[in-house]
């Protein structure tokens, strides 16, 4: 068992939550208080996870949980609504980088992720997380505009079928929009998360290839870091001059990511090559259609 389905089996199972993602993290700057003991340096591991409720309405969550040295358990250490993140930054839009920055209301987390494609993967699923719950959202509580269109297909959100039932049986239907109405001026759309200075990649809708690319690099990764660790323990200190026994196997794990990069870039290019192509051809026919 990973540690993402411990995580989720230990911490959010017990709370009828499922997780969606976790990303194991650190801070790129301390924070530290002059008052109190530092302690030892890396005596924890952190994981920012994104999780949704099984019961409806259903909530999605942002999760700090911690796992402390020499212990196998994890503790929730802070957790927050989605209305609560205002904003998720990418720090570098250009290429992929393991940085990002998460900004609630009453704090901002500055974080460093394992690797660029463990980054890359978190901000991916919470982007399309936050919005299939906005839509969500919208769609039961109401959109100005589509509120009354709703009513008039028997789709208005349950709020709205109490709030037309509970007149006396022989009420008007006007009665009923004047009630529509008045639900529309009193609905103020809730602030959404913004994500800036994020791979466009990431926060579109043509990116299920870029996800299996990314899961393939952090599992690689986390193959290669295992493997140092292994060889660090049972070795030691090595000799100068004698050759590490598995190296040959971990020249190949590197070759091997290095290669998957380079096809996933190949990839990304093909991709935006083609989206610009549609474009071009989508112009070519609004010109001809112009011209005939």
């Amino acid at each position: 068992m990973n540690i993402q389905s411990s995580i989720n089996k230990e911490v959010f199972i017990p709370r009828d939550e499922r997780m969606l993602v976790a990303v194991e993290v650190k801070r790129r700057q301390r924070k530290r208080m002059s008052f109190l003991p530092t302690g030892a340096k890396g005596n924890y591991a952190t994981f920012i996870c994104v999780s949704v409720t099984n019961t409806r309405p259903h909530q999605l969550l942002i999760t700090k949980v911690k796992q402390f040295a020499g212990s196998s358990a994890f503790t929730r250490r802070s957790q927050w609504r989605v209305e609560q993140l205002r904003q998720v930054n990418g720090i570098n839009p250009k290429k992929d980088s393991p940085e990002f920055d998460l900004v609630f209301d009453s704090t901002v987390d500055q974080w460093v992720a394992s690797s660029s494609a463990e980054k890359c993967i978190f901000v991916q699923i919470l982007y399309h997380a936050c919005q299939t719950y906005w839509d969500g959202k919208a769609g039961t509580l109401g959109k100005p505009g589509k509120l009354g269109k709703a009513g008039h297909q028997g789709k208005v959100s349950q709020g709205a079928h109490h709030e037309v039932r509970a007149g006396p049986s022989g009420s008007s239907p006007t009665s009923a929009s004047k009630a529509l109405q008045a639900r529309r001026k009193s609905y103020i759309p809730p602030k959404q998360t913004e994500f800036i200075n994020c791979q466009s990649k990431l926060t579109g809708d043509a990116c299920t290839m870029n996800l299996v690319i990314y899961r393939c690099k952090a599992f690689l990764n986390r193959m290669k870091n295992m493997m140092i660790a292994n060889q660090t323990h049972s070795h030691g200190q090595v000799q100068p001059g004698k050759r590490v026994k598995g190296s040959a196997m971990g020249n190949v794990v590197h070759r091997v990511n290095v290669a998957l990069g380079e096809r996933g870039d190949r990839l990304t290019r093909a991709e935006d090559k083609t989206v610009e192509l549609m474009h071009k051809a989508q112009q070519f026919a609004d010109t001809a259609h112009k011209v005939t």
